[in-house]
């Protein structure tokens, strides 16, 4: 009987240790990121930003700082790449945090065109603070491209 004792004993032990190397992998892997560099300085803030294929011209219009734990509204106006400004586009709007493999907590979206090229995105919420990517994808008669703001919060 002592021998089945000790057998559990072992078995818990071994179960015990490979949550904690596990729990200090994920702990190293959200603090340390997966790998992925943090872009140079440059390329963060509130645009104006180039689409990825140059398409489009995206600048985030916040009526106030970004703000962590908060659920924001924010405007974006879009222009093409000569500057005149897009009305009926479709935006779609991903994003998160890159170093730690996680999304946006909310799924924030476009509730009105307010003319001019301006968007209004609702539901907009950044749970900590770090490096979060916002992704804006965009759809006219134009094309379709993609906008990426790196945001420090």
């Amino acid at each position: 009987m002592n021998a089945k004792k000790n057998w559990q004993r072992t078995k818990k032990t071994a179960l015990w240790a490979v949550l904690l190397i596990a729990m200090t992998a994920a702990a190293h892997a959200m603090l340390f990121g997966r790998g992925i560099k943090r872009p140079a300085e440059s390329e963060f803030g509130l645009g104006p930003r180039a689409s990825a294929q140059r398409v489009y011209i995206a600048t985030l219009q916040p009526d106030d700082k970004l703000r962590v734990r908060k659920l924001q509204t924010v405007r974006v106006q879009i222009t093409d790449a000569n500057g005149q400004t897009i009305d009926g586009a479709t935006v779609a709007i991903d994003g998160g945090m890159p170093q730690h493999g996680h999304g946006l907590p909310t799924r924030p979206r476009v509730t009105k065109n307010l003319g001019n090229g301006i968007y209004e995105i609702e539901g907009l919420r950044f749970n900590m603070g770090g490096w979060w990517e916002l992704k804006l994808a965009i759809e006219t008669a134009q094309g379709a491209d993609t906008v990426t703001f790196n945001l420090a919060l």
